[in-house]
């Protein structure tokens, strides 16, 4: 693994605990699709995860909004997860849905709160 793919993977760990096992993971490439988990660890994770500048709670404020937007909903499920770890509040990430109404639509921002309900607040 590169030193960047480590510094991934230790985020990715530090982000999502017991997502990842310790120690070395190699992710898979001989099946379709299989670059994905290695792409996310590098350029997500072990690039943009890491620098300075702004931290771990404002990166997932932003992440959160860009995901509303988008749609991403699987993206969502783990970012709300990642978005609590990083410090913010239900109530935080409830009203950074609402906000997303004026910006990425209503639309968008009601599918999210279904996921945000699901993830957060399962029953």
């Amino acid at each position: 693994m590169t030193d960047i793919r480590d510094q991934g993977m230790q985020v990715f760990r530090e982000l999502l605990p017991g997502v990842l096992p310790e120690g070395d993971v190699e992710p898979p490439t001989g099946s379709f699709g299989g670059e994905m988990l290695g792409l996310a660890m590098d350029n997500v994770f072990g690039r943009l995860w890491t620098r300075d500048g702004l931290s771990r709670r404002d990166r997932s404020l932003i992440t959160l909004g860009i995901l509303v937007a988008l749609r991403a909903e699987d993206e969502l499920r783990i970012h709300f997860q990642i978005a609590r770890n990083n410090g913010l509040t239900d109530d935080e990430i409830a009203e950074l849905i609402y906000h997303c109404t004026g910006y990425a639509g209503f639309p968008a921002a009601n599918s999210a709160m279904k996921v945000a309900q699901e993830v957060l607040q399962p029953t």
